[in-house]
């Protein structure tokens, strides 16, 4: 492909992604289409001659955008956002064209100063005092599995990476249910095994975990033989948006010689405002905090901020320098491929920094405010019709919720054909969460182009289904 060519379809593909926008709300957010609906259209070999890009682009929009949820939908009301302002696709965009990897800082020395700048920024914005170190991972998940082989390693004297974990004591971490999968996989793909991720009840409003459990559980491990490593906390669950309280449980945590994680992959940009930072009081004492700018905050998947009270730790549980990966000369410089489990990186840094800019720090905490706002009042309305009720006390932009006809049926099942039926209607997107056994709606406002208007017409859309079903 020439200049001339590359620049028009260049242009081409910004006025598709400007008129995508711009039109988002005449399409349903849910795909249609039926599993296997779009391989079928799909020839079952690749060409073996070169095929014109106005095919391929023909291609692109008859058979993929049909076939895709709108994640930036105004009204995407499940799992949580993954908001992609129109900033950071153009800094996706310049990244890609220099088509760069950033695995040293001799291979891409801007990109890794600017990640280190970018990084610091952002931990000033939510409040973690200057002896946290930020570096970006591509997801929540590889920041867990990282702090997982370092609480791994730190527990058995930075030998594990060496000798392996056979014949030696049960290494055992410590959360609550409302945490993630990704915690589960951690504990899988780390060595630590699913049976020695012990599960702590939880107490109160925001179920969080119980402290005087987790100081039992840590006991019976100790009196069994086993091994304390770590335990990891949850700001922000994804089901109901659960909080464990910090300081308590650091403090039992850091008594017992444990390495403490916090999982605020959602929650933790919220508290790029001040009001909101109550709900995580205390992770300054954790030893390592993980918060995703590519779900609320507004920068394009995938940047997720993984910062760390002790890079020395850190690194000496992940590096390791081959002599081809070598900057000679330079002994103080950052590499940021050793903070990482993969080697190869992407210029992630850039999206974030041109959405901190472009939007302000004032510009996205409006933003917040309003999803918070909107998402609370909504809950205050539905619990307040007939035969509804809040299943959980909401957290910021997150509540979830039930419906009860009051004629006996199986309500499990009522709630699923609740959910099916909005979700169907195309108007809205909607996702479940089990709460002590039993189905809900969860509902969370995040999108950026969201509106007050959008969460009344949730009202009514979820208030008539209910009523059409009843």
């Amino acid at each position: 492909m020439d200049g001339d060519t590359f620049r028009h379809w260049a242009h081409e593909a910004a006025t598709f992604a400007a008129d995508y926008r711009e039109t988002l709300r005449d399409q349903p957010v849910r795909a249609r289409t039926k599993p296997g609906e779009i391989a079928a259209q799909l020839p079952e070999s690749p060409p073996e001659d070169a095929e014109p890009m106005d095919a391929l682009f023909a291609d692109f929009r008859r058979i993929i955008v049909p076939g895709m949820t709108h994640w930036q939908h105004p009204r995407f009301f499940a799992y949580f956002p993954a908001n992609a302002s129109p900033a950071s696709v153009i800094a996706e965009m310049l990244s890609s064209a220099m088509g760069a990897q950033c695995l040293l800082w001799q291979t891409s020395p801007a990109a890794t100063e600017l990640e280190g700048v970018a990084l610091d920024w952002l931990r000033q914005a939510v409040g973690l005092p200057a002896d946290f170190t930020g570096v970006i991972q591509d997801s929540a998940s590889s920041a867990t599995l990282c702090a997982f082989l370092t609480m791994r390693e730190r527990a058995l004297g930075f030998t594990g990476n060496a000798t392996g974990l056979s014949g030696r004591e049960r290494l055992r971490v410590y959360a609550s249910a409302e945490v993630h999968t990704s915690i589960d996989r951690a504990a899988w793909v780390s060595g630590i095994g699913h049976d020695n991720l012990i599960r702590i009840p939880t107490a109160g409003p925001l179920r969080g975990m119980d402290p005087a459990a987790l100081e039992a559980a840590i006991a019976a491990d100790l009196a069994a033989g086993h091994r304390p490593a770590g335990l990891v906390l949850c700001i922000g669950g994804t089901g109901t948006g659960a909080m464990d309280s910090a300081p308590e449980l650091i403090r039992i945590a850091h008594r017992h010689g444990l390495f403490v994680h916090v999982d605020a992959a959602w929650a933790g940009t919220a508290m790029i405002c001040p009001e909101f930072r109550d709900l995580w009081a205390g992770v300054e004492a954790a030893d390592s905090i993980v918060l995703n700018p590519h779900k609320w905050l507004g920068v394009q998947f995938d940047c997720s901020a993984h910062y760390l009270r002790s890079v020395d730790d850190h690194l000496r549980t992940l590096s390791i320098q081959p002599e081809y990966l070598k900057t000679h000369g330079h002994d103080d410089i950052t590499n940021y491929s050793e903070w990482t489990v993969q080697l190869g990186r992407r210029f992630r840094a850039l999206k974030l920094w041109f959405v901190l800019r472009a939007h302000g720090l004032n510009g996205l905490r409006e933003m917040m405010r309003n999803h918070v706002r909107w998402s609370q009042a909504l809950a205050v309305r539905l619990a307040q019709e007939p035969g509804f009720s809040l299943a959980s006390t909401p957290v910021l932009s997150l509540f979830t919720f039930r419906h009860d006809p009051g004629d006996g049926r199986d309500l499990d099942a009522h709630m699923l054909a609740m959910l099916t039926a909005i979700n169907d209607g195309g108007d809205l997107y909607l996702t479940p969460t089990r709460i002590d056994g039993h189905l809900a709606i969860r509902f969370q406002a995040g999108a950026m182009e969201t509106t007050e208007g959008d969460v009344d017409a949730a009202f009514q859309i979820i208030r008539d289904t209910a009523r059409a079903l009843s």
